[in-house]
């Protein structure tokens, strides 16, 4: 089958360096699971180092010309190749129970949701790497104290750690993208449950974030705070000063004075 033209509805961008293909296969520990998601295979670049490792893989993509090209390529005992759109997947239906990675060259403009979706399902992901913008993943990465500091990095970092491993620059794409990107890798905590309600957590973090030059007394201002909890140092700051134990403390407060997700 002739190499596939990438489709820009689609966000693809294939990579065909494959230093680089071999460089993101190794950037998977197998620590504690032995089952790997990868998201976006195309043509295979990066699946051929994956299905040379003692693993069960399934590569997942919508695009049947991509899913055409790796059944008549990739005929791997320990590979499962399904047509599917990862953000509508019942994720449950993938491995079970048991536990497993997600890696992959992720479409641009979805690769926030699938990282969202992944949080969704964190109990079942304990390591997760792969290639994005740069400017995204160095934002996932990002500390307390930075103006690319933001939701992602909040809710991301309450549950994983995260390193930012390398760049990758344009020209190793077919077609190139107009930006850098960047590999990353998130290994979930050993304690990822948060002492707060993780559903306050979050929509704490997404409300303070979508007015993020304010302080946290005005942008939260639709949770109805009463006037003795605004007067607690915490709310005069700005989202962006606060870290991830900060934001869990304040969601803390928050639920001590009866705020609730109802709101």
């Amino acid at each position: 089958m002739k190499p596939i033209r990438a489709k820009k509805h689609l966000g693809q961008h294939f990579l065909h360096d494959e230093h680089i293909a071999e460089k993101i296969g190794n950037t998977l520990t197998f620590k504690n699971y032995d089952k790997v998601l990868e998201i976006g295979p195309g043509m295979g670049v990066l699946t051929k180092y994956l299905v040379s490792k003692p693993i069960e893989l399934i590569a997942m993509d919508l695009d049947t010309e991509s899913i055409q090209y790796l059944k008549e390529n990739y005929p791997h005992k320990n590979l499962t190749i399904l047509e599917a759109d990862f953000l509508k997947f019942d994720i449950s239906s993938l491995f079970g129970d048991a536990q497993f990675a997600i890696t992959g060259n992720f479409p641009y403009n979805i690769s926030s949701q699938i990282v969202f979706k992944t949080l969704a399902w964190r109990h079942l992901i304990p390591e997760f790497t792969g290639m994005f913008q740069k400017e995204v993943a160095q934002r996932i990465c990002e500390k307390k104290g930075s103006k690319t500091y933001g939701i992602l990095s909040v809710l991301v970092q309450a549950f994983y750690d995260t390193e930012y491993l390398f760049t990758v620059k344009p020209g190793v794409f077919n077609p190139p993208p107009k930006v850098d990107s960047g590999v990353l890798r998130l290994t979930r905590k050993e304690n990822y449950q948060l002492p707060c309600d993780e559903g306050l957590f979050f929509k704490t973090v997404k409300t303070a974030f979508q007015q993020r030059r304010k302080t946290l007394r005005n942008s939260l201002k639709s949770f109805s705070l009463p006037e003795k909890l605004k007067e607690d140092a915490i709310f005069a700051q700005r989202p962006e000063q606060l870290s991830v134990q900060e934001f869990i403390a304040l969601t803390q407060k928050l639920e001590s004075h009866g705020i609730s997700t109802n709101i």
